[in-house]
Formats: structure tokens, sequence, C-alpha cells
């Protein structure tokens, strides 16, 4: 039997349908768009942000544009001092990755990798009549929660995680009939997580870039010559000893170092998946997004996503020798499911975002045999391992790299249910592309804050085809079971590649220059290789030949090149390396080991916050097919409610 109010509800119903079937399509059609209906959106849904403040200043600067033009913009809008300086500081993982269990958003505990509830604002849209009464219901099948307002007010709830939430609601106008609308609200909370090496972890992209002085910074150089010292600019803040003859602690010089989300694997807010996961939230206003980020620079399949590696270098306010072994990726995904799975059953991965493959095949040697001209380092650097060449790699792509893609598959798709299509490879780029896909053609432009850098033509060349023709296709062949990979089952061990990228980059290259590049950028960094004052006496105070202060730089703005190279990743990170085993510790803030590895260790050769924006547009279409967030939404019902009995209730 149908109780009253249903029947009711029912006949109006019915007795509307009957109205629209009978007006013309043109007129039916206008009038169900202008119709009233309830529409509700997820708050503050990339729940890796604390403060919905975040997570609305890229929901402005997202409308109707791509993520690379939302990036300009907030590049733009910070003066180049990048969005994410101070989001920072507002996350519910920690700058050692710990997730904050509960983390606290919006004054609220959740537990972030196991949401019970998420808070949603709902409102009535449509032709909605002026002065209008509204009579909300809310019900989630523990009875209904009720409330009256003006209907211009917007109602913000919580909705239960999991369950369904009927969303009804009484619209009274003056003598008008009472309206009701109805809707269903269930929040889809997507859990992805982020996997990889630098690319993946956004390297090269400080959260909080580094603050330079206008003053020089000595580096001692491997040559005992003449030219055995150099000045540099120095980190802004730093009193200390600024002469290679006057050494000062690395407590004191670390004290002003840049800022990352996470400093022992240089994991960015910039990077492509960080970008990837944060756009679906902004994108499908019906979705909450949990990401986890794991990625990590130096990471190869063996010794970072399957086994444990070392620390980048040290989390902030750490001295001395950083001992930090980061745990295997894999490992920590698959602890943080079974941890999640204990309290929600039914939570599952739902996208893995990998890059991974490049340190596999030795890439950071290559680009140190292409960047690395004088005698007396290539010899230093070959004898240790540093510098790897292109037979070196070829190697390694041929037998090393399809066993481990074989070990990487089969330690995924438990995670992902067996169906490794929900794992999206995001392929690299060919960084040394310009002017629609022209190699660059070498030289010290952009690679003159190390003396001993010029990016040799011959090398460069060799390595850039390398990496078109050889790896490149061998990566794609290994994540999509083609090209005689190693595959099973090709159709479930099949991943969702990703590549559309690589043709934006072939005009972005390290190389790239344009009129709209960064003022100082086109002042200042000279495309003759001499950017700096070589005289030992005038660099102390003023290194820079242009005669601006170095703290002019600004690591975001928009530029022509997507590819840092060593200029920026200096001005940029300047990072000490920490992270390398002591052998091979510099022996002071000055030593020479430091100054090479000052200038490539924070990011030199990798994807600027645009280039990282590049990728996302890449990855995000894939990232939606595959979680099918595209697919219609339910439909709204509404009608009118007929007059009440005398003495009828609702």
């Amino acid at each position: 039997m149908i109780p009253l109010f249903h029947r009711r509800f029912l006949a109006g119903a019915l007795l509307l349908a009957g109205l629209l079937t009978a007006l013309p399509p043109e007129r039916a059609a206008a009038q169900d768009a202008g119709a009233m209906q309830i529409s509700w959106e997820v708050r503050n849904r990339f729940r890796l942000f604390r403060e919905e403040r975040d997570f609305l200043l890229h929901v402005e600067n997202a409308r109707n544009r791509s993520i690379l033009a939302a990036e300009q913009s907030l590049e733009l809008q910070s003066e180049g001092r990048g969005w994410a300086r101070n989001m920072v500081n507002r996350l519910c993982i920690d700058l050692q990755g710990r997730v904050n269990q509960p983390c606290t958003r919006d004054n609220t505990k959740e537990n972030y990798l196991t949401p019970i509830d998420h808070p949603v604002t709902v409102r009535l849209a449509g032709a909605v009549p002026v002065g209008a009464t509204c009579a909300w219901s809310f019900d989630d099948g523990d009875g209904p929660q009720q409330s009256t307002f003006d209907c211009a007010e917007p109602i913000n709830l919580r909705v239960r995680y999991g369950k369904q939430t009927v969303a009804s609601v009484d619209v009274s106008s003056g003598s008008d009939p009472t309206q009701r609308v109805q809707t269903e609200i269930q929040v889809r909370d997507i859990f992805v997580a982020g996997l990889g090496d630098s690319i993946a972890s956004g390297e090269g992209n400080p959260d909080r870039p580094l603050a330079l002085s206008d003053e020089g910074f000595c580096f001692r150089s491997y040559l005992g010559t003449a030219g055995a010292q150099y000045y540099r600019p120095s980190r802004a803040g730093f009193k200390g000893g600024r002469a290679c003859e006057a050494p000062d602690t690395l407590a004191n010089w670390q004290r002003y170092s840049a800022l990352w989300f996470n400093s022992p694997c240089h994991r960015s807010l910039y990077s492509y998946q960080a970008r990837t996961a944060l756009a679906l939230a902004v994108r499908y206003t019906h979705v909450a997004v949990t990401f986890l980020p794991l990625a990590c620079t130096g990471a190869s399949i063996s010794d970072g996503l399957l086994g444990s590696q070392r620390a980048r270098e040290c989390p902030p306010g750490k001295t001395g020798v950083c001992n930090i072994s980061v745990n295997a990726q894999v490992a920590e995904l698959r602890e943080a499911l079974t941890a999640a799975r204990k309290r929600q059953p039914e939570r599952t991965l739902d996208l893995v975002l990998l890059s991974v493959g490049a340190n596999d095949v030795y890439f950071s040697g290559l680009v140190a045999d292409v960047i690395v001209e004088t005698a007396t380092e290539r010899a230093i650097f070959r004898r240790s391992g540093v510098m790897a060449s292109v037979d070196d790699s070829r190697d390694a792509l041929a037998r090393e790299l399809p066993q481990n893609f074989v070990k990487l598959r089969e330690a995924l798709k438990p995670l992902v249910g067996g169906d490794l299509s929900h794992v999206v490879y995001v392929s690299y780029a060919n960084p040394a592309l310009a002017d629609g896909g022209v190699p660059c053609r070498g030289g010290r432009a952009g690679f003159d804050i190390h003396p001993s850098f010029n990016a040799d033509p011959q090398r460069l060349a060799r390595v850039s085809t390398f990496v078109d023709t050889e790896f490149l296709p061998q990566l794609k062949g290994l994540a999509t079971c083609t090209r005689g990979a190693l595959c099973r089952d090709p159709e479930a061990d099949r991943m969702t590649f990703v590549d559309s990228h690589q043709a934006a980059f072939a005009d972005h290259g390290f190389c790239a220059h344009s009129g709209n590049d960064p003022e100082f950028d086109r002042t200042c960094f000279a495309e003759n290789g001499q950017s700096f004052n070589p005289d030992i006496v005038s660099a102390a105070s003023q290194p820079m030949l242009c005669g601006r202060g170095a703290s002019e730089f600004r690591a975001y703005l928009p530029r022509a090149r997507w590819i840092r190279d060593a200029n920026d990743s200096y001005f940029a990170a300047m990072t000490y390396p920490q992270g390398l085993p002591a052998a091979s510790q510099p022996t002071d803030i000055h030593d020479a080991t430091w100054g090479v590895l000052s200038a490539v260790y924070g990011g030199a050769v990798h994807p600027s916050a645009e280039g990282h924006a590049a990728m996302a547009d890449a990855a995000l279409p894939a990232a939606s097919a595959v979680l099918g967030l595209d697919a219609a939404p339910p439909g709204v019902t509404r009608g009118l409610l007929a007059p009440l009995l005398p003495g009828a209730r609702q």
C-alpha cells in the first residue's frame, strides 16, 4: 500500500510528466532546463588539503582552463613565488611523509585513509521563486534530518560515506502550490596513489623555493689552479662564512634551504601526480579524492618501488650525515591499504599513477655524460660510477628493465584487484627538444652555473636519439604488453598508458627561449654561457654579470622551457647532497663535490611546474576514463504536491 504522501507525490509527478510530454520538444526542453532541481557538491574535496581556502584557490583558477593554463595563472598571481609555498604546511601528510591520523580538516577531525563522512553543500537551483521557503529533509536510512530556510540559502551538512542520502525539499511560495524536489546524494571517495621516481615526485620544484642572496658564496673546484675557486649566489639569510677560507657548519647553512613537501624524496605539490589527483577533485564535484603520494627521487624498480632506497636529503632541522632510508613504495602502499581495509573492508585502491624506469637505465648518468666537460671531473665521475654511456643504458634497457617490469607488475596486480588498467603509466618526455622537435644544440647556456658544465652537442644528440627511438618506445611496450613484453595475461596485465604530452614538450625543452620569458632570465642568463662573474674578488659581492641581484629570480613564472636547466636547479633548490653515502659526502659547505651537485641535485633536466601541469593535462582524461567519472549522473525527481486534506500529515 502506498502512503497518502507518496500517492500525492506520484500523482503530481505524473501530471507534470504529462504536461511536459504535451509541450513541443523545444519548449519542454527549455522548461526542464529551467525547472528547480537540487544541486550538491563535496566541499574541500581534495582531502590532502586541510583548509578549504587552498582548494578554492585552485577551483577559481581552473574555471574554463587547462591545468597548464591554471598553473600559469597561479604563477602570475603569486608573482613567481609559487602557490604551494604556504599550502605545504597545511596538509594531511607531514613533511616526513607521515599521514596525520586523524587529520583536522576545516575544524573537523577526519580519518584520512578511511573517512566516515564527507562535507557537502546543497542548493536549490533553477527557477526558484523569489522569497520562497524551503523545508529540507535529508535521510540516510537512520531517520530524516529536517530544517527550513529561505530557498536562497545553501545547506551545509556531512553525509555518511558508503551510504546514500535522500535529499528532498518542499518549496513554498505564497499561494502557489507547494512543490517537492528530490535527489540522491552519495559521495564517491577515490583513493589515488602516486608511485615512481623523480619525474613522479616533482623533483626540480620545491614547494617553497630557495631565497637567494645578492652576494656571492665560494665553491672550490677539483682543479688545483688559479681558477680553483669561484663564486655563485648565496642563500638569503646565511650570515656565516661565505669565503672558501671561512667554512661554517652545515647546520647553519641548512636553516636556509628550500622546503619540500617531503625532503627525503623531494616530493612536491607541483608534481604531475598531485596535479592530476587535484584536477580530479576540482572537475568532479560529487567525488572526494584521497591522494597518497609515495614517489621518490632516485627510485628505480628494484631500489625504491620494490626495495628501500637512500633518502635524497634530511628533513628540515636535521644535521650531520643523512642516513635516512626510505621504505619501499609498494610496501608502503600495501601497508596503508591493509590498514584501511581493517577499518573499512570495502575500501579499494582506485587508481595508481606511475612513472618509473629512467633510473633503471642510468638516465642521470647519461645527463652527467652530456653536461660535464672538463677532463678532471669526467675522470672522477666515471670512476665513481656517476656517468653512463648510451651503450650502458641500451644494455640495461634490453636486459634489466624488462625483468624488473615483470616483478613490478606482479607486485601491483593484487593491490588493484588484478586489473592493471587501473595503473596509469605516464611516460617521460624528451627534455632536449625545442622548435617542434629539433634537438637542443648544446653549449653552456643554462649550464654555466658550474665551470665544468657544457652540454656537448654530439653526446646530447646521441642521448636525444636514444630516448626517442629506443627508450620511450620500449617503455610503452613494457607498460602495454606489446613489442614482445613479458606479460602472462596481456588483457589483465596491460597498464593504461599516457604519452600525449610528448608532442607538446617538443617545443619546450631546456634550451627553449621566448621573448615572454621572465625579464631576469632574459637579462641575466646569457645565451653565450657567460652569466656569472669570473673575477674572484668582485664576484664575492656581485656574482651576476648582469649587475642585478639573484634575489630577483622567480622559480615559478611562465617560461618557454618546461625543463629545468642547471641554472634553474641551483637558483630554485641549491640542494646540499646529504643523502649521498658517507664516502661521497662533501667535506664542508665549500667542497668541490657539493659545488657540482648543488647545480643538479635539486632537479636539473626535470620538468618545471608548467611541464608537470602539461603532463597532468595528458593524464587527467586517462584517469577519468579508468574511474568512469564521466558517466551520466542520476536523474532528479520533482513534482507538485497536492493540497493536503484537513487533518492529513506529511
